[in-house]
C-alpha cells in the first residue's frame, strides 16, 4: 500500500515562514500530480497549489500567489510547500494530495496526507 507522511506545520507569527513536506512511500509505480490543500475552521477544503509530474507547470490559489512556492523531489517522492509572508488567514489544516499509480494495469488514484496544522498569529 501507500503511505503519505506530512511534516513542517506549526505556529508562526504573521510575516513568518514555514516549509511543509509530504513524502510518499510504498508500492509506487509512478506519481503524477502533487498538490496541497487547506481547510480553515468552518470552511471547505480548498486547493492551495498544484504541480505537474515534471514540475514544469504549477497552479496557485490567488490568495497565495507570490508568497507560496510548491516544488517536488521525484527521486524521493516528496512534495514541498514553502510558505513566506504568512498571514493569519493562512491558518488551517494543510493536506497533501498525490496521484499515485500502484498497479501497472490501473490508472493513478489520489491519496491524502493526514494533515498538518498551520497557525499564524497576528
Amino acid at each position: 500500500q501507500v503511505q503519505l507522511v506530512e511534516s513542517g506545520g506549526g505556529l508562526v507569527q504573521a510575516g513568518g515562514s514555514l516549509r511543509l513536506a509530504c513524502a510518499a512511500s510504498g508500492s509506487i509505480i509512478s506519481i503524477t500530480t502533487m498538490a496541497w490543500y487547506r481547510q480553515a475552521p468552518g470552511k471547505q477544503r480548498e486547493l492551495v497549489a498544484r504541480i505537474t509530474s515534471g514540475g514544469d507547470s504549477t497552479d496557485y490559489a490567488d490568495s497565495v500567489k507570490g508568497r507560496f512556492t510548491i516544488s517536488r523531489d521525484n527521486a524521493n517522492n516528496t512534495v514541498y510547500l514553502q510558505m513566506n509572508s504568512l498571514k493569519p488567514e493562512d491558518t488551517g489544516v494543510y493536506y497533501c494530495n498525490i496521484w499515485i499509480q500502484i498497479r501497472r494495469w490501473l490508472g493513478a488514484r489520489e491519496y491524502w496526507g493526514q494533515g498538518t496544522q498551520v497557525t499564524v498569529s497576528s
